[in-house]
């Protein structure tokens, strides 16, 4: 009797022991599951700021007087400008008005304008801009992507600079008017810009930021 007993108690600190060791497992199974999961997420952290750089191409730059060649090498490249035809295409720009543009944008710019260079590489590639404009009382958005560059992506990344930018200074909406015939529109409804109205010539496009 006795040996059938101490025979049950060994079976049941088996149990009990192999149950403990069971729970032991588990626990430590939780516990690489957590750290897989972590080091999953922070994999995947270092990958999302990776493609974001990717994806980031641009980079700002407040150009200084005399880097104001390009802007002038770009209001007189035909293909350019070929967007601006139904108002004349290209637009002569001489020095002697750099000056004074470059104290309404640049030096003097009161918060009620804003301009900035694209640069990729070191190469300047396009600008952008907005003004307010006192007939429709709200700001006028500008993106201008030199012809050699384009076809890579830059206009659309552009665009969304322009509008956070715009956001962080505290501007509500954006607008911008388009030749009725310029492709461009595709790239402004894509980022949340809506039609607001038309004539045969232009549409004007608004987007609350």
């Amino acid at each position: 009797l006795n040996l059938f007993v101490r025979f049950n108690r060994m079976k049941k600190t088996m149990k009990t022991k192999s149950f403990e060791t069971e729970n032991i497992h588990g626990k430590i199974g939780i516990e690489q599951n957590r750290c897989t999961t972590a080091l999953a997420g922070h994999r995947a952290a270092i990958l999302f700021n990776r493609n974001l750089q990717e994806v980031m191409m641009l980079t700002l730059y407040e150009p200084k007087y005399e880097d104001l060649w390009f802007r002038q090498m770009m209001l007189a490249d035909e293909d350019t400008m070929s967007y601006n035809h139904a108002w004349g295409g290209t637009i002569p720009w001489p020095e002697d008005k750099w000056s004074g543009w470059y104290d309404y944008w640049i030096a003097c710019h009161e918060d009620k304008r804003y301009y900035r260079y694209l640069k990729k590489d070191d190469q300047f590639v396009g600008e952008i801009a907005y003004h307010y404009d006192a007939e429709i009382q709200h700001e006028i958005a500008n993106v201008l992507i030199y012809s050699k560059y384009r076809k890579k992506g830059y206009g659309s990344e552009a665009l969304a600079l322009l509008c956070s930018i715009a956001k962080n200074n505290g501007i509500s909406v954006l607008y911008d008017d388009i030749a009725i015939d310029n492709p461009a529109i595709t790239l402004f409804l894509k980022h949340g810009f809506v039609e607001e109205y038309r004539t045969g010539e232009k549409i004007i496009l608004k987007k609350e930021l």
